[in-house]
This record gives C-alpha cells, structure tokens and sequence, in this order.
C-alpha cells in the first residue's frame, strides 16, 4: 500500500494518446493519459470507461452530441457507445476501466496500444 501523487506521474511523460497504469482494484486499471488533438471513433464491446479531468479541458463526441469537461469533471461512457476525445490543447485525464480495455477498442490502427505501462 502506498499513494500516488497524480501531478508527479503526470510529469514523467510529455507524449500523447499513449496511457499509464498508475493502480489496480478489482480487475480494473487506473491509468494516465495526456490528449491533444483528436483521438479515432470507437467502442467498447464490453468495458465502461470513466474519464477524469486533472488538467485542462475537452471533448467528448458522441454520434449525437458532443459534452465539454472541464478540470475535476468526469464523464462515464458506457459499452458499445461510439466516442471520440477531442482536445485542442494538452489535457491531463485519469481512465478507470476494466484490466483489458483495449485504448483504441474494436479500432486497430497506429493509436492501438496493446501493452500499457506501469509508471
């Protein structure tokens, strides 16, 4: 057992869409990330992903409608809904979802990382 200090996680990497696992509870990861720019239109078949801001601010876009979330705001986008994170300036944001949550979902491209690391 010991704490996280998120800011000094946050400060061991400067690249973007590339997630850090940062703990683990129950078969699900807490991971870091930072964002800039946009991110690809996916799904999740069967994980539930949470999105908190720590820094920053952007979007998420849904098919229908697009929410902005602000510094200590968080969103949950359910499974199968279709997504894509949007940010126009560097975005600092924690993800809590299950162990095996691939980050770009039923999507296989250049953003798809397959292992993620512990920082």
């Amino acid at each position: 057992m010991s704490k996280v200090n998120i800011q000094e996680k946050l400060q061991t990497f400067n690249d973007y869409w590339i997630p850090r696992i940062v703990g683990e509870l129950n078969r699900q990861q807490v991971k870091l990330v930072k964002f800039k720019g946009e991110f690809v239109w996916h799904h999740h078949e069967r994980e539930d992903e949470l999105f908190l801001v720590i820094e920053g601010s952007f979007e998420m876009h849904y098919r229908d409608k697009v929410i902005t979330l602000y510094k200590g705001e968080f969103i949950i986008v359910p499974r199968g809904v279709e997504h894509k994170p949007v940010a126009k300036e560097e975005v600092s944001v924690l993800l809590f979802e299950p162990k095996n949550t691939l980050n770009t979902g039923n999507v296989v491209n250049e953003l798809t990382k397959k292992t993620i690391n512990k920082i």
